[in-house]
């Protein structure tokens, strides 16, 4: 295993890898110091969720029964994938730990038809789960000639768990402490995870020592790669919107600081929604309170001070779906010439501010 290690996490790095695990792909970035960002070497390849969710369906065209093992990771495809098995009236057993990928009451995934057990039934087909591969990217670089890193920053989307809450609860109460705690971009990566986050605490298990960060705090981090975002978020403000293949994340940024944010169901969203929450957002006026039901969205939050400043003017764009803004008039970002290593290149950033202030 080639994760990195609490004392090598506490040196800056010269060589790092950067991994934003998302809904479709994830993208990667190996950070060499001295380098350009543009001479990195970079992947963007299918998210983890859909590699496993392809597993579980051969699984299930072949008619065999499934044992999942590894740890929590991150649904969609895979946990679509595990649905219709049953539903085809297979079996699926599953650990305790990777059972938490389809609910993370335990209770619930037995009623589902899953059997929790920790060791596979003899002759069944066995599926890690897990959102990042150390070992399967080791070896794919290695037939390149590119030794994987001992440090490792990875960013996934946690909508974690607290007993008698519902995940999009748990998950904008996290994104509410984000800016309670001051907002402030190079806090918003991890040594361990937050409180209740269990897919980052699922990701240091599978890469033990690496730094962890929420997919859309790392998109904004990364967004600074843009020189017109830069001048902008150092100077009155922007606004930045990056718009993922699952979750639309926004924020209002100024000098490195977070003053609000909502995020919203992607699937849910067009281009006039999205200008009428990015003027809620610019004015303040989105009710953090009924932006759930309103809104299809998790949830809204501003820092108080926001309202004491002119209202940011300039708007940014990100992500895959970008293209769902297109005709707004916002600017594209682009960092370091290239949009899909967004997030990976704001996990670098993130990691190396955070050591640069110690």
């Amino acid at each position: 295993m080639n994760g990195a290690t609490m004392d090598q996490r506490g040196q800056m790095p010269e060589r790092m890898i950067a991994i934003d695990a998302g809904a479709g792909t994830q993208d990667i970035l190996i950070y060499e110091a001295g380098r350009r960002y543009e001479n990195l070497v970079k992947l963007v390849l299918p998210s983890q969720t859909q590699i496993v969710g392809r597993r579980i369906r051969a699984a299930t065209e072949a008619r065999e029964s499934l044992h999942l093992s590894g740890t929590i990771m991150g649904g969609g495809a895979s946990s679509d994938a595990v649905k219709a098995h049953l539903q085809a009236g297979l079996q699926v057993t599953a650990t305790p730990s990777a059972a938490r990928t389809m609910h993370n009451d335990l209770v619930r995934v037995e009623a589902m038809g899953i059997e929790l057990r920790d060791e596979p039934p003899d002759g069944v087909r066995v599926i890690e789960l897990a959102d990042v591969d150390p070992v399967g990217l080791a070896a794919g670089f290695e037939r390149l000639g590119v030794e994987l890193p001992a440090a490792a920053a990875i960013a996934v989307q946690d909508h974690g768990f607290r007993p008698g809450s519902g995940n999009n609860e748990v998950r904008f109460d996290y994104l509410q402490s984000l800016i309670a705690d001051g907002g402030r971009l190079e806090a918003m990566v991890f040594q361990a995870p937050p409180d209740g986050m269990t897919r980052m605490a699922g990701v240091q298990e599978s890469w033990p020592g690496a730094w962890l960060m929420d997919t859309g705090t790392a998109a904004v981090m990364g967004s600074l790669g843009d020189p017109m975002v830069r001048e902008f978020a150092d100077g009155p403000g922007a606004i930045l919107v990056n718009v993922g293949n699952m979750h639309t994340f926004a924020t209002l940024l100024r000098q490195g600081r977070l003053y609000g944010l909502f995020e919203h169901h992607t699937g849910g969203i067009d281009a006039p929604t999205i200008a009428r929450l990015v003027d809620g957002l610019r004015n303040a006026t989105l009710d953090p309170t009924t932006f759930r039901e309103q809104f299809d969205g998790h949830g809204a939050a501003f820092d108080e001070a926001y309202r004491h400043l002119e209202p940011f003017q300039f708007v940014a764009i990100t992500g895959p779906n970008r293209e769902i803004a297109r005709g707004l008039g916002y600017h594209e970002a682009a960092p370091h010439g290239d949009m899909m290593l967004t997030g990976s290149f704001g996990l670098v950033d993130a990691v190396l501010a955070r050591l640069s202030r110690r």
